[in-house]
């Protein structure tokens, strides 16, 4: 006995005792992917405080190991973003008044 299964693009057979397959191809279709914008929405309110985070998941319709997985990764762009804001070049008017300072600097050498 076969089980067919209608999908709005196509058909899916499945063989008697092949529920395992039935439902890794249920699952490979309803995989939910996020925008960069929601994750970053789902962070910033498990930052507010608001609820707890595993009613926040549970509205979500996240796993709680998800959720934290995103916010390890906020934090450490930021940490990232940061650390590149302290190393920042200098700007042209530092550089002249540097030149201006230390003759030796503005030689150039040809």
């Amino acid at each position: 006995m076969e089980t067919t299964i209608q999908t709005t693009t196509q058909e899916t057979t499945c063989q008697p005792g092949s529920g395992a397959k039935l439902i890794r191809e249920v699952n490979r279709r309803t995989y939910r992917k996020f925008s960069s914008e929601d994750k970053i929405r789902i962070v910033l309110e498990g930052f507010r405080k608001e609820i707890p985070i595993s009613d926040l998941c549970r509205r979500e319709r996240i796993h709680v190991n998800v959720y934290y997985k995103w916010l390890k990764d906020f934090m450490e762009a930021g940490k990232a973003r940061l650390r590149r804001d302290s190393l920042r070049e200098a700007s042209r008017d530092e550089v002249e008044e540097l030149k201006g300072s230390y003759p030796l600097l503005s030689i150039t050498c040809i």
